[in-house]
């Protein structure tokens, strides 16, 4: 075992942190080398400019890839939610960890559930792909835009200022706030955004199978089979992390299962479709999983899903969907 500890790369806030933590602890744990993190802030965690100004939630991602590229950092940990699905040049995501709970949570005052809220009950959050989920479920519930950490979203309500959020449950989970959870929406009602709950560890690819192959122990093949079919998604919709669209798959007994959406801001229109595949010995590649996630968008575009995506990306300017661990603190994960 190596005396000289692994640098991994992280934002500064405490969602990211303690997510790196975890993924710190495990590796090692599984192959006895020791990790210290290295806190990063990025441009996004400081300026008060809207996430459509500077590009999107990869403003976020940035710093930590430049100092991996420079050699500053061993690797870094990302909310896969939130990584642009175009690889970047001379990285790659070495391993994929075990998803934690997929799902979106409603955090309401005085222990609400969804079905339970009043009419125009003001509902914060700031993903698109929420907004127009929530709105065909609940279309006479009023829904704003929300900025800040999961912790300053939470505080809204407390205050009053809001009625509820809506989270990703594996953040609240990794910060201690499960018991703010007053209902938690089920993938049958609202598709989490693809990769949700997942975390992803990214190198060098140049390093990646010399002096970090280790990395390679806490990779998790059912989960890497599940994102990779929901990111493909995302990329054949040529949709971003803010757009209108959640996927969701899972990998159990040989068989790999994907449901999407694309959902308009309003609700009112929407494609959905599911699709499975057989997957066993050889035939369990990520490629594979791919193929499932280009064949269902394909079928999802011959519906109109593109015109969606389009129409709610020029309708969104303004109301990214942002990290909830941010350092403004501005982000999603889970």
């Amino acid at each position: 075992m190596t005396s000289v500890p692994a640098r991994l790369g992280t934002r500064r806030s405490t969602m990211a942190t303690t997510q790196s933590q975890q993924v710190a602890d495990v590796i090692t744990e599984r192959t006895g080398i020791p990790v210290e993190l290295v806190l990063i802030t990025s441009y996004g965690d400081v300026t008060k400019a809207h996430l459509t100004q500077l590009g999107g939630t990869g403003v976020f991602v940035n710093a930590l890839r430049d100092e991996l590229l420079s050699g500053n950092i061993d690797f870094a940990v990302h909310s896969l939610k939130d990584l642009p699905t175009t690889p970047a040049d001379g990285l790659t995501l070495i391993a994929i960890t075990e998803r934690d709970d997929p799902r979106d949570a409603l955090c309401a005052r005085d222990g609400l559930k969804f079905a339970d809220l009043p009419r125009g009950a003001v509902i914060g959050t700031g993903s698109p792909r929420r907004v127009a989920q929530l709105a065909a479920l609940r279309p006479d519930l009023n829904f704003v835009p929300i900025r800040g950490n999961a912790e300053t979203r939470l505080g809204k309500v407390s205050s009053g200022e809001l009625d509820a959020v809506v989270l990703a449950y594996a953040g609240l989970a990794r910060i201690g706030r499960v018991d703010d959870v007053t209902d938690v929406f089920e993938p049958s009602q609202m598709l989490p955004a693809p990769g949700q709950g997942a975390l992803a560890v990214e190198c060098d690819i140049s390093r990646a199978s010399r002096d970090l192959d280790y990395l390679a122990a806490v990779d998790h093949t059912p989960t890497r089979m599940a994102v990779a079919a929901e990111r493909t998604v995302l990329a054949e919709l040529e949709a971003g992390c803010a757009a209108p669209v959640g996927a969701f798959a899972e990998y159990h007994d040989g068989l790999l299962r994907l449901r999407a959406a694309a959902v308009a801001t309003d609700g009112r229109q929407s494609v959905h479709r599911e699709r499975a595949v057989a997957l066993d010995g050889p035939d369990i590649t990520v490629a594979a999983a791919e193929r499932l996630g280009r064949k269902l968008a394909r079928e999802m575009i011959a519906e109109g899903a593109d015109r969606i995506v389009a129409a709610a990306t020029e309708e969104s300017s303004g109301t990214e969907d942002e990290p909830e661990h941010g350092g403004q603190e501005q982000g999603e994960q889970g």
